[in-house]
């Protein structure tokens, strides 16, 4: 059974999340240098959100293509938020799968400090288990 009962609520928890991010002066700034805007992909349940420094959008809508996709199922998204499982080993045993630089998304995974920080208490908000 996945950790996120419905679509709705991995949307939720997920664009909280990179909402925080955008209330980090650092990573928007480095964003914008670096031209940074993300694509996630998520399933069981599907959902998809688009992250740049102009903002969050939900669903397909987007303001342009994406530098970096990642794809992965909600549940490997949790246990990545959680610190209980490392980028570098989600991607070599495929449980996330990445359109772009991989190097750019190793460089990406300091950046997101505050989001790792805030997520537990994001998800436990929504009533997801750790």
């Amino acid at each position: 059974m996945s950790v996120f009962p419905s679509s709705e609520m991995a949307v939720k928890v997920f664009s909280s999340l990179f909402a925080v991010l955008l209330e980090d002066d650092d990573f928007v700034t480095r964003a914008r240098q670096e031209g940074l805007s993300v694509r996630l992909v998520h399933t069981k349940p599907d959902c998809e959100i688009f992250v740049a420094p102009q903002g969050v959008r939900v669903g397909e809508e987007q303001a342009g293509p994406a530098a970096i996709t990642l794809r992965m199922s909600c549940d490997t998204a949790h246990a990545l938020w959680m610190g209980q499982l490392m980028v570098p080993v989600a991607i070599a045993t495929g449980r996330l799968r990445i359109r772009g630089k991989v190097a750019k998304v190793l460089e990406l995974v300091p950046m997101l400090r505050p989001a790792f920080d805030r997520y537990p208490e994001i998800a436990a908000a929504a009533g997801i288990a750790a």
